[in-house]
């Protein structure tokens, strides 16, 4: 709105001082910018978009691998079979006592990273126990399964901490952006006042439909908006294993 405004008093004041400069012209110039803006909003859009999808992809597959490792622990003898169940209950409550806290503001993404110490600790107990069993018989393959099912929750792990709480649209996008924003909204002023037009009541449609789609994007971009992943899926696998008790079959 500010911009806007500037826009049609500079424009008014040109208009004033001289009839040589045409609408027409300031239109063309005004439809450009507004066209490189749409343009890039539609790329922003995209790639917040996708990476929403992400993080909600990797909620299901880390509850996937941590219910995977969970069954393929059974194998392991006493007293590790209860210990590793033990780890990986702590494991999930550590990654949902992290997400959480961010998501509702209670630690900020820069803290939420420290907040993920404690899960980081128990998959490093889980490997360990994991590399123990694994050497008393090198050749089995029940310990490689359950091996592989570590890995994958390690992997799948980092890519969360990767996706949710590192990649952010980088801050050049944003100045581009926000310098093209400004500079369309004033053309539109700009344009109105060399026309000599009063000010229209459609002014803030259209600065407010900007700012609707620059505010959804900002919040797709952060995990802590109002727009949050669902831990749904970790939080029924939770429900599973405190009900199994111990017996931790499906």
């Amino acid at each position: 709105m500010l911009s806007i405004e500037g826009g049609y008093r500079l424009g008014r004041i040109m208009h004033a001082r001289s009839d040589d400069e045409k609408e027409s012209p300031v239109g063309a110039i005004a439809g450009s910018v507004l066209g490189l803006v749409a343009f890039m909003l539609a790329i922003t859009f995209g790639i917040v978009a996708e990476r929403y999808d992400a993080r909600k992809g990797l909620v299901r597959e880390e509850a996937n691998a941590i219910r995977t490792a969970w069954m393929r622990s059974d194998f392991l003898p006493e007293p590790d079979r209860g210990e590793a169940v033990r780890l990986l209950r702590g494991y999930l409550e550590a990654r949902l006592q992290a997400v959480i806290a961010v998501q509702t503001g209670a630690a900020s993404l820069d803290h939420g990273g420290g907040m993920l110490a404690d899960a980081e600790r128990y998959q490093k107990l889980l490997w360990q126990m994991a590399v123990a069993n694994a050497r008393k018989d090198m050749n089995s393959d029940v310990a490689a399964l359950y091996v592989e099912s570590l890995n994958e929750l390690t992997e799948i792990h980092a890519s969360r901490v990767a996706v949710g709480l590192q990649q952010r649209i980088p801050a050049p996008i944003w100045i581009v952006f926000g310098g093209l924003t400004v500079c369309g909204m004033a053309l539109v002023g700009y344009q109105t006042g060399i026309a000599a037009s009063k000010r229209s009541w459609a002014r803030p449609f259209l600065a407010i439909s900007f700012s609707m789609v620059v505010a959804l994007i900002a919040s797709l971009d952060r995990p802590d908006s109002f727009l949050k992943v669902s831990q749904r899926p970790l939080m029924d696998l939770g429900a599973a294993m405190k009900a199994a008790n111990g017996n931790h079959s499906p």
